[in-house]
């Protein structure tokens, strides 16, 4: 998602997003638990589109979920041409968003740094300095 994005291209991407997290949504799948969609990148030929998700849950149910979003796919996609008036209907292409977890893990070392003693993170940072010398 580092690429220099036109407006339409912009707005295309939030329509594939919303469309298919609605497709999502209505699937029922037992093996797709908490989803959410949290982007969509198309190509410029919007030919292949990359829809990044967030699942909740164990590893075995994040996999789950996983299986079953790759065997919905030709349902989602069909539910995205049905509901976009694209030229062509994207390849989806479905990959974990890790920026929720990698945030929740960030979280974490900082409540840990936040919940040290005072003197004990600056006192390593001392002696780390003096080690150096």
């Amino acid at each position: 998602m580092a690429r220099q994005q036109s407006s339409r291209m912009r707005k295309v991407n939030e329509l594939v997003r919303e469309v298919v997290a609605d497709a999502v949504m209505d699937l029922k799948d037992p093996r797709i638990g908490f989803v959410t969609i949290t982007g969509a990148e198309t190509s410029p030929d919007l030919r292949h589109a990359i829809v990044y998700y967030s699942a909740m849950g164990t590893d075995e149910e994040k996999a789950a979920t996983a299986a079953g979003l790759d065997r919905a796919t030709s349902r989602i996609q069909g539910a995205l041409g049905d509901e976009t008036r694209l030229r062509y209907t994207p390849k989806l292409e479905f990959r974990v968003d890790t920026s929720i977890d990698e945030g929740i893990r960030i979280q974490q070392i900082l409540q840990e740094l936040a919940d040290e003693p005072d003197g004990s993170a600056a006192a390593e940072s001392d002696q780390d300095a003096d080690d150096d010398e």
